[in-house]
């Protein structure tokens, strides 16, 4: 997904002081970027990417099921929208990828030889475990 493909209407964006260190710019100027949406009104989103986009990222997905990206990498507003609209659009094709089919197999003949050789070498160690004679002088 472009970040053209969003949707800007569909977002709320609110800007806020970023934390850390910066100086004056960091205590008067709103730089960091917060993008939220509805996850479950999202149309532009196919529903099976919106499922696997809160089963993969739920530390995204607030209480009220809002998909929630935060960025404060750059001293400028515009410049940190950005950069969360990116996070969305990778988020939203990671979710896209459909996981592959996982096909059962069994185990290989060299792990079921290695098992039993084990198994043996264990059995060996107990059978010499067998109580002794004690002998007194």
């Amino acid at each position: 997904m472009d970040i053209e493909d969003i949707p800007r209407d569909r977002l709320t964006v609110r800007a806020s002081r970023s934390g850390g260190p910066g100086g004056q710019n960091v205590n008067k100027v709103s730089t960091r970027v917060e993008v939220r949406f509805v996850l479950a009104e999202a149309g532009w989103i196919p529903a099976e990417a919106r499922a696997r986009l809160a089963a993969l990222f739920p530390g995204r997905v607030t209480s009220g099921g809002e998909f929630r990206v935060v960025s404060s990498r750059f001293r400028d507003q515009h410049r940190n929208l950005r950069d969360c609209l990116k996070k969305i659009a990778a988020a939203v094709d990671a979710a896209s990828e459909r996981p592959p089919e996982r096909r059962p197999t069994g185990p290989s003949r060299g792990s079921r030889h290695r098992r039993m050789e084990a198994k043996r070498r264990r059995s060996a160690l107990k059978r010499g475990r067998g109580r002794g004679t004690f002998e007194s002088d």
